[in-house]
């Protein structure tokens, strides 16, 4: 309960700005911190019921939230307006075949994409370097992510432990996010690629965050070599 008050105080107040997909964020995240902490299966069953339940009553309540589903089911519906951003993303990912159209070689951004510096950052990439560099891309994030688990499985105490599980687990549900928009697998949102949008407090936040792992992975030992020690006996000396 302290650790639901908490993520809802936070989730409360971004909802009045309002910020819809960072609410997301943050519930996503305190829903995965409280799994690695060891949340009962019931409770989570109970608690996730209740997420999806509140997220779509948030969605059909607003107008705006509710038509960006609906440019999500179907795009072309609307496609001068609403549908516009998506499509125009469907179409920089098509154009850029197997290889892309080379690194700066990009016309979407050229004012037909908008948000294409921020958002739909990962729509130019597939553009310039196709299918082949979204692998790639998409294969370093699995990378750093992977890596941060492992930190997280080996540190030593707790509060390391948790701390590397939530950097990993932040960045693993942002990097999630931005990909499924851009790709239309999900309705329309603004979260954006980190390392790749646009924005300088958000490019600190990511460095800073790496920074902290690396200090973690300082007093870890590798997965699979920890070793366990013993309890010593006291066992009671010999009289001369």
């Amino acid at each position: 309960m302290p650790v639901l008050l908490v993520a809802g105080l936070f989730c409360g107040l971004i909802l009045k700005q309002p910020n819809f997909s960072m609410v997301l964020t943050i519930a996503g995240l305190a829903f995965v911190m409280l799994i690695i902490g060891g949340m009962r299966a019931r409770h989570g069953m109970l608690l996730g019921s209740a997420g999806v339940a509140g997220a779509m009553a948030l969605t059909v309540i607003e107008p705006y939230r509710l038509r960006r589903l609906l440019v999500f089911i179907d795009p072309w519906a609307d496609p001068s307006d609403a549908g516009y951003q998506l499509i125009q993303s469907l179409y920089a990912i098509g154009s850029g075949g197997l290889f892309g159209n080379g690194l700066g070689h990009s016309r979407q951004k050229y004012l037909f994409l908008p948000y294409r510096e921020s958002d739909f950052i990962f729509a130019i990439i597939v553009e310039e370097l196709g299918f082949v560099g979204a692998v790639v891309v998409v294969g370093l994030f699995f990378f750093l992510i992977y890596r941060g688990i492992r930190v997280a499985l080996s540190c030593p105490d707790m509060f390391g432990s948790l701390l590397a599980a939530g950097m990993s687990s932040l960045l693993a549900i942002q990097v999630l996010i931005n990909i499924c928009v851009v790709t239309g697998s999900i309705p329309p949102t603004g979260i954006s690629l980190p390392f790749f949008s646009a924005g300088s407090s958000s490019l600190v936040i990511c460095m800073s965050a790496m920074g902290v792992l690396l200090n973690i992975s300082r007093s870890c030992t590798p997965v699979g070599r920890v070793k366990r020690q013993t309890p010593k006996r006291n066992t009671p000396k010999r009289a001369a």
